[in-house]
C-alpha cells in the first residue's frame, strides 16, 4: 500500500497529477483545492494518498495532510458515497469545514458540494458525527511539518551507493490544529461527550479562527454552558 509520496511534480491536469518519484511516474487523483495548493511543475511535491484496488481499476488519491486523508476515508465509507463525490466535498469545504460541518450536523454545507444531494448529506452527518472528534484531533499539513523547528532530523542511507538524504519524522501537529486538539482533550478530560466537545471546539474555532488553545476552551465552555 502507498501512503504517502514524496518528488518532482511532473504535470497538472484538471483532476490529477503526475510525480516523479526517482524515476517512476504516479498519477495522483486531487481535488480542486488541493489542485490549487500544490507547487509549480518540476518543483518538489509531497502528498498523504490513499489507494484503491479493484480488479478492474488501481488508483492513487493525494492530501495535503493526514485529517484530509483521514476524512476521505470515512468519507467513502458511507454508503453512496465514491472517492469522486469525496474529493468534491473536500474540495469545497476543505478539511477543516469538512470537520466543522460534521462536528455540527451541519449537512447544508456537505450538499454544497457537487453531486451531493440532500440524502447523502444527511446520511454522511449521521453515519460519521461520532467519528469527528478523532479526525479533528488529527493535524498538520507535510508543508507545516517540514517547516516545524521541532522537527526530526534522522540520515537514512540507501541500499545502493550514493550520497546520504535527509528524511524527516513530522512531530506533533502545531496552530490551528494543536489548538482545537487541545481543547478536545481538554473537554474530555471535563466530562463533556466527545461528540458535544467536538461541535462546541468546531463552532468556537470557526468564530474565532485564530485562537490559541486556551481560547478555544474557554469558547467551547461558553457554547458548552446551560441556557437560561
Amino acid at each position: 500500500m502507498i501512503g504517502k509520496l514524496t518528488g518532482r511534480l511532473e504535470y497538472k491536469a484538471l483532476d490529477h497529477i503526475l510525480i516523479d518519484v526517482r524515476g517512476v511516474g504516479y498519477i495522483v487523483y486531487c481535488s480542486d483545492r488541493t489542485l490549487a495548493g500544490l507547487p509549480g511543475v518540476g518543483e518538489a511535491v509531497a502528498l498523504y494518498t490513499d489507494m484503491v484496488v479493484r480488479e478492474d481499476l488501481m488508483q492513487l488519491y493525494g492530501f495535503p495532510s493526514l485529517v484530509e486523508k483521514e476524512w476521505h476515508r470515512l468519507l467513502t465509507s458511507v454508503q453512496g458515497v465514491g472517492a469522486k463525490v469525496s474529493l468534491a466535498i473536500l474540495g469545497t469545504l476543505g478539511q477543516d469545514g469538512v470537520s466543522r460541518a460534521i462536528a455540527l450536523g451541519d449537512w447544508a454545507s456537505v450538499k454544497a458540494a457537487k453531486g451531493v444531494g440532500p440524502k447523502t448529506a444527511q446520511r454522511i452527518v449521521l453515519d460519521l458525527k461520532d467519528k469527528a472528534p478523532g479526525v479533528m484531533a488529527m493535524g498538520g499539513t507535510i508543508s507545516e511539518a517540514m517547516d516545524s523547528p521541532g522537527l526530526d532530523v534522522v540520515e537514512v542511507v540507501e541500499p545502493t551507493a550514493g550520497p546520504k538524504r535527509k528524511a524527516t519524522k513530522p512531530k506533533a501537529p502545531t496552530g490551528a490544529a494543536a489548538a482545537s486538539a487541545g481543547a478536545l482533550s481538554a473537554l474530555g478530560n471535563l466530562g463533556y461527550a466527545p461528540s458535544e466537545a467536538a461541535a462546541a471546539v468546531a463552532e468556537a474555532a470557526g468564530e474565532h479562527p485564530d485562537a490559541g488553545e486556551p481560547e478555544l476552551i474557554r469558547a467551547a465552555l461558553k457554547l458548552l454552558a446551560p441556557k437560561e
